[in-house]
């Protein structure tokens, strides 16, 4: 759908290696990377968030943060900290074919404005401190819910509406806050491992991925967490944003994603995970990445 946005805005190059159309917006900025021939090592650097999507093409990110050189490809987000110089080979780029990214600088003071709201709306358990920004790069396949958040703030930076400003706003706030979630479950799991034990969140979070391909027994969660039914699940939803149920086939769609990309085959991963039928696993996994598991496979050993 972004290729379809952008297709008609596009004119005559004028270079060939990140050729860049922007769009600005009060305290963010949209751009769109085409690059026409292939290239090496190309520097990229802002003093602001980047939050950056693939929409075709391969890239290779260098940085510093990571441990090794990294694919960037569709459907897939990379998170760029602020003064945080990535490189960018570009393996695949031709004129026919071009490789392209956008690109959506947030601003820190964006970013703590929404930390505030969460703060003051959603406050974590003491023992994992308070919503913050972490400066670090972020690689990962994000899930259909966010590619259409994607498409729609392409469409309202580029489209002349008289709500602009205040539709961009939203969606980048919602964004934002995608963001920062995922920061926090990531957080919040080190912790876990970490001191299981800790609180009655850790605890249950570590039984649910210790029987990630066993039902959820949403009882024994609760007495894990030491809560009745109904705080249990209004503290899960806080520091996770969804229910137990929702989080545990997100973790278990994770770890399966995981292991087709280190060349397990399809089957194998769906019944490892917990599934017990492979076109749910199917459904579920097309539903949350955005692609087949077999189109995954190809996409990411290819």
């Amino acid at each position: 759908m972004i290729r379809e946005q952008l297709s008609e805005l596009r004119k005559k190059p004028q270079v060939l290696v990140e050729n860049k159309i922007s769009f600005t917006a009060p305290d963010t900025e949209l751009s769109i990377y085409d690059t026409y021939e292939q290239a090496d090592k190309i520097p990229l650097l802002s003093d602001q968030l980047l939050f950056c999507g693939m929409i075709s093409g391969k890239k290779i990110m260098y940085d510093d943060s990571l441990a090794c050189p990294s694919q960037f490809l569709p459907h897939e987000s990379f998170v760029i900290a602020p003064n945080n110089q990535v490189k960018i080979d570009f393996p695949e780029a031709t004129i026919s074919e071009p490789t392209t990214c956008l690109a959506i600088e947030i601003s820190t003071d964006r970013i703590k404005k929404v930390i505030d709201k969460l703060e003051q709306s959603k406050p974590l358990d003491k023992d994992y401190g308070c919503w913050c920004y972490r400066p670090n790069s972020i690689h990962t396949h994000h899930t259909s819910s966010t590619q259409q958040l994607l498409n729609r703030i392409v469409q309202v930076y580029i489209e002349n509406h008289q709500d602009r400003n205040y539709l961009i706003d939203l969606a980048i706030t919602e964004l934002t806050i995608r963001l920062l979630r995922e920061q926090t479950r990531s957080f919040i799991l080190e912790h876990c491992e970490q001191d299981p034990e800790s609180n009655g969140i850790n605890a249950s979070v570590n039984y649910i991925v210790e029987n990630l391909d066993s039902q959820l027994d949403v009882e024994q969660l609760c007495k894990l967490s030491c809560m009745s039914r109904s705080k249990f699940f209004t503290q899960f939803k806080t520091h996770f944003g969804c229910s137990p149920a929702a989080f545990q086939l997100q973790l278990r769609l994770k770890r399966a994603a995981g292991l087709i990309k280190q060349g397990q085959k399809v089957t194998t991963a769906c019944f490892e995970v917990g599934f017990t039928n492979t076109s749910h696993f199917s459904r579920c996994f097309k539903k949350y990445f955005g692609i087949c598991p077999s189109g995954y496979k190809t996409r990411t050993m290819g």
